[in-house]
C-alpha cells in the first residue's frame, strides 16, 4: 500500500523522520512525503525543501511531492474542493504523484482543517493515522469530525514532549495511541546540528536565547504589547545572569520589531544579536548550549527542558491565559501547559505518578473549551474545580464557569456583572444584524433602481 504523509512545517518533517527511525509509522510499500506549507505568508518564507538538512530528512521517504506547487496560486490551507470535484482531484493526484489505482493510506496532521480534511475527502476510503508534533496535540479536537471520517481513524502518533502526558486530541474517537520518545527526536536534531556546524552561525556560548513568537499574526497581542512582552524576556535574561542575548525572531515577523528590541537590550546593558536562520530553535540550542532559553509558550521551551536538558524561563503566560479569546482558542492548552510546568512548577505526569496534577487540570480546561464534544469529562472537571480552583484560577474564566454551571459558585460573576456582559453581547449582535439588514435593503433598492432605469 502507498502511504501519503502530510507535513505543513519543517518541525513536522523532522518529527516524521524521527517517527520513521523509531518504526512508528504504519507499514507501507512506498512512503510519499506530501509538503503542504502551512505558513501564513509562504511567499516570503523559506520553502520546506529549502530548509537546511532537508535532503537528509527526505531520504527517509521514497518520494517527496509538493501540494502547494500543484495548487498554486491557491495555498494548501485554502484547498477545499466541492464534493462534485473530489473524483477529479483524486484522478489528478494519482496521476501527478504516480499513485496508481490501488488503495492508499493517509498520515495527516491537523485533521480538523484543510488541507488534511481535503485529502481525507479525496481519498474517501483510506485509513487515517494522525501525527502531531507540538503541544496542541495535548488539547481537545477543535471541530467535530464526521462519522465517516471518525470511522477511518486508526491511531495518533505524538511526541512525548511532556513526559507521560496523554494527548486529548481525538479523545472522542477509539484510536490507538503511539508515542515518539524524545531520544529518537533528539538524535535527529543532533544530526541536523552536526550537518550545520557551529562555524557557519558563529553562535556565542553562554548567552541567553530568546525565541520570539509572532503573536500579532494570531490576533492575540498588538505590536506594542508584543514588544513589551519581548522586553520582559530581556529583563528575565539579565536577571538570569546573561550578559548577551541571541534573539531568534519568528520567521513571519518583520525586521522593525527586532530592531526596536535591540534598542531595548542596549538600554539594559545587554549585548544583542539577531539570529536570522532557517535552523529550528532546537538545532540552535544544540549548537550554542545557551545559558537559558526564554520565550512565552513556544514548544521550544518544553523541548529544550525535557529533551535537551537546557534551563528555560516562560514569560507572560499568566496574562496570555486571560487574553486568549474565545475560551476555546486552540492555543489555550499550550499556554496552560507552559504556565503549569514552568511558572507554577508542577511535575510532569511521569515524575508525579499518582500525585499528577497536570492531567486533571488540562482535562478540566479541555472540558471548558469543548464541552459539547467532551461531555464525559464534566464530572472530573467539576471535582477538580471544586477542590483546586484557588490554585489554578488563572486557567479558567469566571464567566465560562458560570455559563457551564461549574464550581465553585462563589467565583461566578455577580448577577449585575453578568447582566452588563450579556447586555453588551446583545447590543453587538443587534448591531451586526442591523448592519446586515441595511446591506440587504441597499441591494434591494439598487436592484429596483436598475429595473426602473431599464
Amino acid at each position: 500500500m502507498i502511504q501519503l504523509i502530510q507535513a505543513s512545517t519543517y518541525f513536522q518533517v523532522v518529527s516524521l523522520a524521527a517517527m520513521v527511525d523509531a518504526g512508528l509509522l504504519p507499514e507501507a510499500e512506498r512512503r510519499v512525503l506530501v509538503l503542504a506549507n502551512g505558513s501564513q505568508m509562504p511567499e516570503i518564507t523559506t520553502p520546506l525543501r529549502g530548509n537546511p538538512g532537508f535532503e537528509a530528512l527526505a531520504a527517509r521517504f521514497d518520494d517527496v511531492v509538493d501540494l502547494g506547487e500543484l495548487l498554486w496560486p491557491r495555498r494548501p490551507g485554502q484547498f477545499n474542493p466541492r464534493n462534485e470535484e473530489l473524483p477529479l482531484f483524486e484522478k489528478l493526484l494519482r496521476h501527478r504523484w504516480d499513485l496508481g489505482a490501488g488503495q492508499v493510506s493517509l498520515v495527516l496532521e491537523s485533521i480538523q482543517v484543510n488541507p488534511a480534511q481535503a485529502l481525507a475527502r479525496i481519498f474517501f476510503d483510506a485509513p487515517i493515522s494522525v501525527h502531531s508534533d507540538g503541544l496542541m496535540s495535548y488539547g481537545p479536537t477543535r471541530n467535530k469530525l464526521s462519522v465517516q471520517m471518525t470511522q477511518r481513524l486508526r491511531e495518533t502518533i505524538h511526541i512525548d514532549l511532556v513526559p507521560g502526558l496523554e494527548p486529548m486530541l481525538l479523545l472522542e474517537a477509539p484510536v490507538q495511541r503511539k508515542v515518539l520518545r524524545l531520544e529518537p527526536l533528539a538524535a535527529v536534531f543532533a544530526e541536523l546540528a552536526a550537518a550545520a556546524g557551529p562555524a557557519g552561525l558563529d553562535l556565542p556560548q553562554g548567552a541567553a536565547l530568546v525565541v520570539g513568537q509572532y503573536l500579532g499574526s494570531l490576533g492575540i497581542l498588538d505590536t506594542a504589547r508584543e514588544l513589551e512582552l519581548h522586553h520582559h524576556m530581556l529583563l528575565a535574561a539579565r536577571e538570569a545572569g546573561a550578559g548577551s542575548v541571541v534573539f531568534k525572531p519568528h520567521p513571519s515577523a518583520g525586521t522593525t520589531a527586532a530592531l526596536q528590541l535591540r534598542a531595548r537590550a542596549e538600554s539594559l546593558g545587554l549585548e544583542f544579536r539577531i539570529l536570522h536562520t532557517d535552523l529550528l530553535a532546537e538545532t540552535v540550542i544544540t549548537l550554542m548550549s545557551p545559558l537559558v532559553v526564554i520565550s512565552c509558550f513556544s514548544t521550544a521551551l518544553i523541548s529544550a527542558k525535557y529533551m535537551l536538558g537546557t534551563p528555560v524561563i516562560a514569560v507572560g503566560t499568566g496574562d496570555l491565559l486571560q487574553e486568549l479569546s474565545p475560551y476555546q482558542n486552540s492555543n489555550r492548552i499550550p499556554v496552560s501547559i507552559v504556565d503549569a510546568l514552568l511558572v507554577q512548577e508542577l511535575a510532569t505526569p511521569a515524575e508525579a505518578g499518582p500525585d499528577d496534577e497536570l492531567t486533571p487540570l488540562l482535562r478540566a480546561v479541555a472540558y471548558c473549551m469543548q464541552y459539547r464534544n467532551l461531555p464525559g469529562l464534566r464530572e472530573d472537571a467539576a471535582a477538580f474545580l471544586e477542590s483546586n480552583y484557588s490554585s489554578f484560577a488563572a486557567h479558567f474564566k469566571r464567566r465560562r464557569l458560570a455559563a457551564l454551571d461549574l464550581p465553585p459558585t462563589w467565583a461566578h460573576p455577580s448577577r449585575a456583572n453578568r447582566s452588563r456582559v450579556w447586555g453588551r453581547s446583545i447590543k453587538r449582535r443587534a448591531l451586526r444584524v442591523g448592519s446586515r439588514s441595511l446591506e440587504k435593503l441597499a441591494r434591494t433598492l439598487q436592484e429596483t433602481s436598475s429595473r426602473v432605469s431599464r
